[in-house]
C-alpha cells in the first residue's frame, strides 16, 4: 500500500482541524453558547461522563456558557505544565486540599469569597486557608466525596483477632502512577484509630515526625496485616489492582465508599476499622475522608458562575455530597445512607486523607515507601528517615465534625 507523503499529510491535519473547527463553532452558534469555560478534572470514562451528564449539561443549558472538559488520570503534571506555560484551566478539581494549598499559598487561587456559603458545610471540607498575601480566604469548594475507615465483609461480622490474619485481606496495591494509595490508606487510617485524631492532624501538618513511635507502629501493624516481607504475597498484592474482585465470603477488604456497590452485589457490608484495627486506642472512631475539591485559577466571570452552580444544593452532584443544605436522596438503600450520614451529619469526627492532605512530592514519596515496605519490611527506619526529610510544616484544618 503506497503512504502519502508528509506534505499531504500535514495538508489533510489542517483540513480536518478546519473542519472540526467549523463544527464546533456552528454546534456553539446552534447552542446559544455566549462563553466558555475550561475545566480540568482527574475523572476519566464513566467518571467523567456521569459529572458531564449530571452537571455539565445542566449548567451549560441553564446559563448558555460552554464547558470544555479535559479528564486526566495525570492531573498533577498536567496542571503543573499549564500553570508553568501561563495556559491554566478555569477550574481544576483536585483529589484532596495538598495540593491546592500550596498553590493558594503562591497566589496562584483565586478566592471563593462570596460565590458559595461556608457555613454550609463542616470547616475541615471548606477552610478559610493564607494565600498569596498572608490573608485567609476560602479557596476550595468539595464537590465529591466518599468515606473510607471501612472494612467490607460478607458471612460473619469480623473481629480483631480474624483481622491480623494477612490470607484473610483482598489488598492491591497496583494503579498506574498512583500505585500504593490502598497502602498508605491503611497506614493513615491504622494512625488515626490507634493514636487519635490531635496525633494524626499533627503528622499530617509536619508537627509529628514520621520517626516518631505512634507513626511506626503503625507501618508495622500494617506490616503484619498485609504479610509484608513474603516475597510471593508482596509481588502479587503488587501486582494485583485495587478493584479486584474481593467480595467473597470470608474474605475481608478495607477500602472506601466507592466499593459499596461491589459488595452489595455480593450480600455484603461494612464496619467502622475500629473495630477490627489491632491497638485501636481510646480515642478511635473516628472516619478518614477524602474528596473532590474544585477551586479557581482566573478571573473568568462564567467560571464564577461555575462554581456558583457546583455550590448550589439543588445540583446533582455525582456521589455524596457534603453540603448540610442538599437534600438527601430518598432513594438511597441502608449502605448508601449510612454513608451520607457519617459524611454529613454532627456527631462523627472526620479527617482527611493524609496523603490527599500532605504537599505532591511527599505524597508521591509516601505512596512509593509503601510498595517498598511490603518487600523490605526490615529497612523501615531508613523509609521513615527518608520521609521526613521531605517534610514541611504546613497549617490545615485535617479534621472536624465531632459531637455537635
Amino acid at each position: 500500500m503506497n503512504r502519502p507523503r508528509p506534505r499531504t499529510l500535514v495538508a489533510l491535519a489542517v483540513c480536518l482541524a478546519l473542519l472540526a473547527a467549523g463544527v464546533y463553532t456552528g454546534v456553539r452558534w446552534a447552542q446559544g453558547r455566549k462563553g466558555t469555560v475550561t475545566l480540568l478534572a482527574s475523572w476519566t470514562g464513566r467518571e467523567a461522563a456521569e459529572f458531564e451528564e449530571r452537571v455539565v449539561e445542566d449548567f451549560e443549558d441553564t446559563y448558555g456558557i460552554d464547558v470544555v472538559y479535559q479528564g486526566s488520570s495525570a492531573l498533577s503534571q498536567v496542571l503543573a505544565a499549564d500553570i508553568a506555560a501561563g495556559n491554566p484551566p478555569d477550574v481544576v478539581v483536585v483529589p484532596g486540599p495538598g495540593e491546592l494549598l500550596t498553590y493558594a499559598g503562591d497566589g496562584r487561587l483565586r478566592p471563593l469569597d462570596g460565590l458559595f456559603a461556608p457555613e454550609q458545610y463542616d470547616e475541615m471540607w471548606a477552610p478559610r486557608v493564607p494565600g498569596g498575601n498572608g490573608t485567609l480566604h476560602t479557596y476550595w469548594l468539595p464537590i465529591k466525596t466518599s468515606l473510607k475507615s471501612m472494612v467490607w465483609y460478607t458471612g460473619d461480622k469480623p473481629t480483631a483477632p480474624s483481622a491480623a490474619n494477612p490470607g484473610k485481606w483482598c489488598l492491591g496495591m497496583e494503579d498506574g502512577a498512583a500505585s500504593g494509595w490502598p497502602g498508605t490508606d491503611w497506614i493513615e487510617d491504622i494512625l488515626l484509630q490507634q493514636a487519635g485524631p490531635e496525633q494524626y492532624e499533627k503528622w499530617v501538618n509536619g508537627t509529628l515526625p514520621w520517626t516518631h513511635d505512634d507513626v511506626r507502629e503503625a507501618w508495622r501493624t500494617f506490616g503484619e496485616m498485609a504479610g509484608a516481607g513474603d516475597r510471593e504475597r508482596a509481588a502479587r498484592l503488587l501486582t494485583t489492582g485495587f478493584e479486584a474482585d474481593c467480595a467473597t465470603t470470608g474474605r475481608l477488604e478495607h477500602q472506601g465508599s466507592f466499593r459499596a456497590g461491589h459488595w452489595r452485589e455480593a450480600g455484603g457490608d461494612y464496619v467502622p476499622s475500629a473495630e477490627v484495627i489491632p491497638g485501636a486506642g481510646s480515642d478511635a472512631g473516628a472516619w478518614e475522608v477524602s474528596g473532590d475539591l474544585a477551586a479557581l485559577l482566573t478571573d473568568n466571570p462564567d467560571a464564577r458562575r461555575l462554581i456558583r452552580h457546583l455550590a448550589d444544593p439543588a445540583t446533582d452532584l455525582p456521589d455524596h455530597t457534603v453540603n448540610r443544605a442538599a437534600t438527601p436522596d430518598p432513594g438511597q438503600d441502608t449502605i448508601e445512607a449510612r454513608i451520607d450520614r457519617t459524611l454529613r451529619e454532627d456527631g462523627a469526627t472526620r479527617c482527611w486523607d493524609a496523603s490527599d492532605a500532605m504537599p505532591r512530592t511527599l505524597r508521591d514519596a509516601f505512596h512509593q515507601a509503601v510498595l517498598r515496605h511490603l518487600v523490605e519490611p526490615d529497612t523501615l527506619d531508613d523509609r521513615l528517615t527518608q520521609l521526613q526529610r521531605l517534610t514541611t510544616e504546613q497549617r490545615l484544618r485535617v479534621c472536624g465534625g465531632g459531637a455537635p
